[in-house]
């Protein structure tokens, strides 16, 4: 299964009708989607009366955002890490599990709020501590947390990015508006997996080519306990998926609902 087909089945495993609520009002605003993937988001944003622009770096998801034809929505290849002048200003910046690419996320920011309108908004959402899920032994737990702390040192990757979203964006000169901690039916969730996310989680472990190396041979007894764990009925998850809605400059979004 491509990476493409993943994203469109993680799609309804995604608490999206909970953080598309909380959003300040959509209609005729523009939103600038940062690591928009195949468009699925997109396509949530157009529905709601908004315009879209979509930017991703993978050429392969672009093509299948832009196969859907969606009203009022472009797609540009782009690497974020650039900080591109798009030439554009926008009401909101949405970012779903891109953040964590960014370890120094107030650096990024910084780059992308060029882009937002004064009072506009900012949505990002994260998992924190991905591997957190239990019952694992210890040996496995040592080297996915040692995993974490190489990507974190070598500037890849942050597992745990979710918890800190709020401070990053408080010292990136963003009013938090709300904080959302959200169930995930792949992420986050308690009890056994269904047979379809355990798919989606080896899938994942299949992509991970620098965890393949850095386990070295006990990459495989890896995997398969962390699978075992998911779908055992004991199944708890100590990852969480977070959302942080904000407003640049400290003024609140105009319509944002902060119940």
């Amino acid at each position: 299964m491509s990476l493409a087909d993943d994203y469109k089945r993680q799609f309804g495993w995604r608490p999206w009708p909970s953080i598309f609520d909380a959003l300040p009002s959509l209609p005729e605003q523009i939103v600038l989607d940062l690591g928009c993937g195949v468009g699925d988001q997109a396509a949530e944003f157009a529905a709601r009366g908004a315009r879209v622009i979509g930017i991703d770096a993978n050429e392969e998801l672009l093509r299948q955002a832009r196969a859907r034809r969606l009203p009022n929505a472009e797609f540009r290849l782009c690497d974020l890490r650039a900080s591109p002048d798009l030439g554009v200003v926008v009401d909101g910046l949405w970012c779903s599990f891109t953040a964590s690419y960014f370890p120094d996320l107030p650096a990024a920011l910084a780059a992308w709020a060029k882009h937002l309108r004064p009072g506009g908004w900012a949505a990002l959402t994260e998992i924190d501590d991905l591997f957190g899920h239990e019952p694992l032994g210890s040996p496995t737990k040592a080297l996915l947390d040692a995993y974490a702390r190489d990507a974190l040192a070598a500037g890849r990757y942050d597992f745990f990015m979710g918890r800190k979203l709020r401070n990053h964006l408080e010292r990136s000169g963003f009013a938090v508006l709300k904080t959302l901690t959200l169930e995930d039916q792949e992420l986050a969730f308690a009890g056994p997996a269904r047979a379809e996310v355990l798919d989606a989680w080896r899938s994942r472990f299949d992509r991970m080519q620098l965890l393949r190396v850095f386990c070295g041979p006990n990459f495989e007894r890896v995997r398969e306990e962390f699978l075992g764990c998911l779908a055992c009925a004991g199944h708890r998850s100590t990852a969480e998926v977070y959302c942080c809605i904000a407003a640049k400059t400290g003024a609140p979004a105009a319509g944002a609902r902060t119940r």
